[in-house]
């Protein structure tokens, strides 16, 4: 296991991590330093206590926020695949349309050919 030293609001604290993980820990700290530092220039000194839970409580807004966005963007998506999907089938059908069309359309064209052979080989 890993440790690592992080600084929040001018304190030292180490903490473990699993191995790799270090850069990832001590960014998640630095951002978080941010907010209560953002909090302190706002509010003034108010209790590390209380600076730490606001902080807390504005990451998890955030979070929210993010979660309802990417809920947002995955119903888009289903929507967007549902539509595909209909437009593939669609597009499915008309293909299959078509070429019994077309293949109709060779029948006769060859009967007529055949017909006019006949035709030609009986005058």
């Amino acid at each position: 296991m890993a440790q690592v030293t992080v600084t929040i609001d001018g304190k030292s604290y180490r903490m473990a991590c699993d191995e790799g993980q270090e850069e990832h820990l001590i960014d998640l700290a630095e951002r978080f330093d941010r907010y209560v530092m953002h909090l302190k220039a706002s509010f003034g000194e108010i209790g590390d206590q209380r600076l730490t839970v606001m902080a807390g409580i504005m990451v998890m807004d955030e979070l929210t926020e993010l979660q309802k966005r990417v809920k947002g963007m995955e119903t888009e998506i289903g929507t967007l695949r549902k539509t595909r999907d209909d437009a593939l089938l669609k597009a499915d059908k008309n293909d299959a349309a078509l070429t019994g069309a077309l293949s109709s359309l060779a029948e006769r064209m060859e009967t007529l050919a055949l017909r006019m052979n006949q035709e030609r080989g009986a005058a």
